[in-house]
C-alpha cells in the first residue's frame, strides 16, 4: 500500500529533487498527497497539474487566486497561508512529511507534523536550530513520530551511527566544502557580490542556503542541528573543510577509528534514504568512481575569516533562545545582501550586534510562542540595523 507523502517547499531545490526521487525510484511506494509553495505560485500550479495531489497550499495569500485560476479542473483542495500548512501536515491520511520550507517558516509545520505522529524527513534545519528543545521533547513522548535528517552531513552521520553503540562514539566531524571564498582574504571578501556568492563550487542549492554556505553559517546551523539530533555536546561536534564534497561527514570512535559516508554531491541520495529508511533502494543516480578520486583534502575552519561559524557555536553553547536570535538575524541579513542592500561582510557583523542586543540572562520559558516572539524581535532589530547599514 502506498504511503501518502507531503512535500513542504515543493518548488524549491529539495522539493523538486524529492519529486524526482519519487517519480523515478519510489513511485510504487509513495503517492504525492500534498504540495506547498510560497512565492512560486506559477510553478506550484504546474506541479499540481502534473502530480494531481489531494491537497496543496500556497502560503503567500496574494498568490492564492492566481494558483486557483491556473488549476481549474483539478479536483483537489487548495489551502492558503501558514494555517493551510498546519491543516495539510496534520491530515490523518498523511504518512510522511518532507519539511523543506526555507527558514523559520518551517518551525510550526514541522512541530505540528511530529505532534500528529508523522514521519518527518527534515531538510529545514532552522526548525532544530530555533526550536530543537521543543522538537526533541516531542520525539521523546513515545508517539509514532519519527525524524530523519535530509541534510547530506546529518544523513551521513545518521547512517554511520546505525551500527555503533553509544559508548563507542568519541565525536563527529561535519564536513564543509568551504564555499566559493575558502581561499580568499577578508579584504577580497569585502568586494564579494551576490552573483559571486551564489556560484557554489560543488552543490546546486537555493539562494539562501548557498549564501549561508559562503559565510559558513550553514555549517554553524548544522552544528546546532547535530547537537539536537545526536545528543552531543558542542565540544564533540567538529567542523572540517573538505572542498571535494565527497566525504559527507565522519564519526570518530573511542579507539581512533573513523567511519565516513561517501557519495557524489547529489541531494537525491540522502532524500531517498530518508524516505525509505531503514531500507535502501536501487536508483539510476550518479555513482562515485573510486579510481577517479585522486585527491581528498581536509583543512581546519578559519573562524577569523568566517566568523558566522564561531557565532553559531557561541549561540548553541549559550542555548536558550539565542540560537533563535542567530537564525532570525542571519535570514534577514542574507536576504538584504541578496537584494544588494548590504555587503557580504556585513552579514556576520549584523548577526553579532543582534546577539549582543538580546538579553541572554532572561530566563524565558521556551515554548513555541516565546520562540516565535524572539524570532520576530530579532528580525525587527536586524531590519533596523540594516537600514542604518544601508544609509552608511
Amino acid at each position: 500500500m502506498k504511503k501518502n507523502l507531503v512535500i513542504l517547499g515543493a518548488t524549491g531545490s529539495i522539493g523538486q529533487q524529492t519529486l524526482d526521487v519519487v517519480t523515478r525510484v519510489l513511485a510504487a511506494d509513495f503517492r504525492i498527497y500534498g504540495l506547498s509553495a510560497h512565492n512560486q505560485g506559477d510553478q506550484l500550479a504546474k506541479q499540481i497539474g502534473k502530480y494531481r495531489p489531494v491537497k496543496a497550499v500556497v502560503t503567500n495569500n496574494q498568490q492564492y487566486q492566481g494558483v486557483l485560476a491556473a488549476t481549474t479542473g483539478w479536483e483537489g483542495t487548495l489551502l492558503s497561508g501558514p494555517d493551510g500548512l498546519l491543516e495539510l501536515v496534520t491530515d490523518p491520511a498523511v504518512d510522511v512529511v518532507v519539511s523543506a520550507v526555507v527558514g523559520a517558516a518551517g518551525i510550526r509545520p514541522t512541530l505540528a507534523a511530529l505532534q500528529a505522529g508523522k514521519k518527518v524527513a527534515l531538510a529545514n534545519k532552522e526548525s532544530l536550530v530555533a526550536a530543537g528543545e521543543l522538537i526533541m521533547a516531542e520525539l521523546k513522548k513515545g508517539s509514532s513520530a519519527r525524524l530523519i535528517p535530509v541534510d547530506s552531513e546529518h544523513s551521513a552521520i545518521f547512517q554511520c551511527l546505525q551500527a555503533i553503540a553509544e559508548p563507542d562514539l568519541k565525536q563527529i566531524h561535519l564536513t564543509a566544502s568551504g564555499g566559493p571564498f575558502f581561499r580568499q582574504t577578508v579584504e577580497e571578501m569585502a568586494a564579494v557580490t551576490p552573483e559571486a556568492a551564489l556560484a557554489h563550487p560543488t552543490w546546486r542549492m537555493g539562494g539562501k542556503i548557498t549564501i549561508d554556505s559562503a559565510t559558513l553559517m550553514n555549517k554553524g546551523l548544522e552544528v546546532i542541528e547535530a547537537h539536537w539530533l545526536f545528543g552531543l555536546p558542542y565540544d564533540r561536534i567538529k567542523v572540517v573543510i573538505h572542498p571535494q564534497s565527497i566525504i559527507h561527514s565522519l564519526i570518530e570512535l573511542v579507539d581512533g577509528s573513523l567511519l565516513a559516508q561517501l557519495g557524489p554531491a547529489d541531494m537525491r541520495l540522502p532524500i531517498q534514504y530518508a524516505l525509505t529508511f531503514p531500507e535502501r533502494r536501487e536508483n539510476p543516480f550518479s555513482r562515485i568512481d573510486l579510481y577517479q578520486l585522486s585527491d581528498l583534502q581536509f583543512y581546519p575552519p578559519d573562524f577569523k575569516r568566517f566568523p558566522c561559524l564561531e557565532l553559531a557555536y557561541a549561540a548553541g553553547k549559550t542555548g536558550g533562545a539565542l540560537p533563535t536570535v542567530l537564525n532570525a538575524a542571519n535570514e534577514e541579513a542574507v536576504y538584504a545582501f541578496l537584494a544588494g542592500r548590504i555587503g557580504f561582510l556585513a552579514i556576520p557583523r549584523l548577526i553579532e550586534r543582534v546577539m549582543d542586543a538580546y538579553e541572554k540572562g532572561s530566563n524565558q520559558r521556551l515554548d513555541l510562542d516565546t520562540i516565535l516572539a524572539v524570532d520576530a524581535w530579532a528580525r525587527r532589530i536586524t531590519r533596523q540595523l540594516i537600514s542604518e547599514e544601508s544609509i552608511e
